[in-house]
């Protein structure tokens, strides 16, 4: 990918992936400087032995460091005080692949038949039979699925508070 494809080429098809080809889009998964790291790795690994990749990619502490794909920590506070984006909750139900087991109104898919049908989510009284249908309760339930029921086959799929906040607004305007 590195010989084929320019930087700016490389972080689109990172971001975005490639539809119906198993390439996945990471936008709602790594920040942007750890999509210009990955483009960075991309460019490099024509060139890399097999002892140096297995020398770059062996995790080690570094004290002061963090490691890709840790420091959502420290932005979840900042996540609360942004407004939700309903076209963009529309796209994080995409990322996660909740269209793999729910049909969604507004979102193209197969016909699953997995999950329940999330059509009139704005109007249901409970969300997953369990909790009362209110925007917090719905990002409780999109980002610890299995905390509230240990018995959903809903799998946690790691939604991020942002995400979870704008996947919940989407759904509250599915009348």
């Amino acid at each position: 990918a590195g010989q084929r494809w320019r930087p700016r080429e490389l972080y689109w098809l990172t971001r975005h992936g490639i539809k119906m080809s198993g390439m996945p889009a990471w936008e709602f998964h790594l920040s942007d400087e750890d999509l210009w790291a990955t483009v960075a790795f991309l460019a490099r690994l024509p060139e890399l032995t097999p002892q140096h990749y297995a020398a770059m990619t062996e995790v080690r502490a570094v004290p002061g460091r963090v490691l890709p794909g840790t420091q959502a920590c420290g932005r979840l506070q900042a996540a609360a005080s942004q407004p939700v984006d309903l076209e963009r909750g529309k796209r994080a139900l995409y990322q996660y692949a909740c269209n793999a087991c729910h049909t969604i109104p507004g979102v193209t898919g197969s016909k699953p038949h997995v999950g329940p049908p999330l059509d009139g989510m704005a109007r249901r009284n409970l969300i997953g039979g369990k909790l009362a249908n209110t925007p917090e309760n719905m990002v409780r339930w999109l980002r610890h699925t299995r905390e509230v029921d240990p018995l959903t086959a809903m799998p946690d799929m790691g939604v991020s508070e942002r995400d979870a906040r704008d996947i919940a607004a989407y759904l509250a305007t599915l009348d």
